[in-house]
Parts: C-alpha cells; structure tokens; sequence
C-alpha cells in the first residue's frame, strides 16, 4: 500500500517536534546534497557543519524551477536563486560552519575532512558538556529562531 504525501509530511513534523525537544546536543553535517522535506531536520542541530561542496535544500534545484517556471531545465537559475551552497547558507546562518574540502589526492582529502568533522564534533561536545538539558533545548530553538534573514519589499 502506497503512503500518502499527507503522511509523509506529517511524519518528517513529528519526528522534527521531538527532535527539537531532545536534551542532548545534536551535530548534524551535511557531506553531499541534503535536499527534500527530510532535510529540514538537519536544521534542527545546535551546530550544523557542511562540507565546502555540498548543497542543502528542502528542495531540488530541478524541482524548484519545475515549480516556479514549468520548466526543470531552468536548475542551473533556480540554484542560484535557492541559496543552497555552504557559502551562502553560512552567511544566512542556517549553517554555522563549513569544513574545507581540500584539492589533491581522494584518500588524503577524505583524511583531512574526517579530522575536520571529528575536531568539530569533539569542540562542540565540549562547548556543551556542561550544559544543563534544558539549557541544550533552549540553544537550539534560540538558534533556530535566528537563522536565515529576510527583506521587506
């Protein structure tokens, strides 16, 4: 049997209202495309990392574009419109760091990154240690409420 969109999207905002309320710091690291309704969790992290070269969207850039001009061959526009790169999603604060991606050998670059991720998971375990649980929920829906920026047309 077949689930329905409804359900889907009733299950990614359950599984959201508890994450937000866990009492234990949550890390979260986008390492490719983190992209459809589930991506929206990874938000949720009192500290989120992206790697230099990945992109983290809710939704495609060919979903988008199909949606905005009935036209999916538009996703090179539509990328640059979401603001879905680390870069921008830094200076957005959605993010709170990016981890370089170094050039050169695969295996030595993978080495790198993992020490990158794993300093980073160690500082902010941390940064957190000592924090008392509620004072865990309340950094994360502070952070949350902070993020991203708009203008007034």
């Amino acid at each position: 049997m077949e689930q329905k969109k409804e359900d889907n999207g009733e299950a990614i905002a359950s599984s959201m209202l508890k994450m937000a309320s866990l009492k234990v710091p949550i890390i979260a690291i986008v390492i490719g495309e983190g992209s459809s309704g589930g991506a929206l969790a990874l938000g949720l992290g009192n500290k989120v990392l992206m790697l230099e070269n990945a992109i983290y969207s809710i939704l495609s850039p060919e979903g988008y574009a199909s949606i905005l001009w009935k036209d999916s061959s538009k996703a090179k526009e539509a990328a640059e419109k979401m603001k879905l790169t680390a870069k921008d999603l830094y200076d957005l604060k959605v993010i709170d760091k990016i981890i370089q991606e170094p050039d050169g050998d695969k295996e030595e670059s993978f080495k790198k990154i993992v020490q990158s991720l794993k300093k980073e998971i160690n500082d902010t375990a941390k940064e957190m240690q000592n924090m008392e649980p509620e004072m865990i929920v309340e950094h994360r829906y502070q952070k949350f409420r902070n993020m991203g920026e708009y203008k007034v047309l």
